[in-house]
């Protein structure tokens, strides 16, 4: 994130000495330490937030697909069912347009 070396925080602590003094430096370098550790757990947070979202992102568009394969094979299903029965149909009205009508079974006569 920052390049910073350890020349430039000995520097910076050299400096925070001077200024601040020594009664009062490790009081807000503890300060310093816990809002450091706070700012940690936040960007920490953002990121598991975001990564969720993408996540989130990543399942909707896996459903979407998988919804329009299920669309897709239903369609086709119908349409090969359709096929299918028309063809049945027509199978049957030239079977029964081949046979010449049948007569009716003659009905036993009673023996009286």
């Amino acid at each position: 994130m920052f390049d910073i070396g350890f020349s430039e925080l000995l520097v910076i602590g050299v400096v925070a000495l001077i200024v601040i003094g020594p009664e009062k430096l490790p009081r807000l370098a503890r300060t310093l330490g816990h809002l450091a550790g706070r700012l940690q757990r936040y960007v920490a947070d953002v990121k598991a937030d975001i990564n969720r979202e993408i996540e989130l992102e990543e399942l909707r568009k896996m459903r979407d697909s998988m919804q329009q394969a299920a669309t897709s094979m239903e369609t086709s299903v119908q349409s090969e069912l359709s096929k299918t029965e028309a063809e049945l149909n027509k199978s049957v009205e030239a079977a029964v347009g081949e046979v010449p009508a049948e007569k009716k079974p003659e009905e036993p006569k009673p023996a009286a």
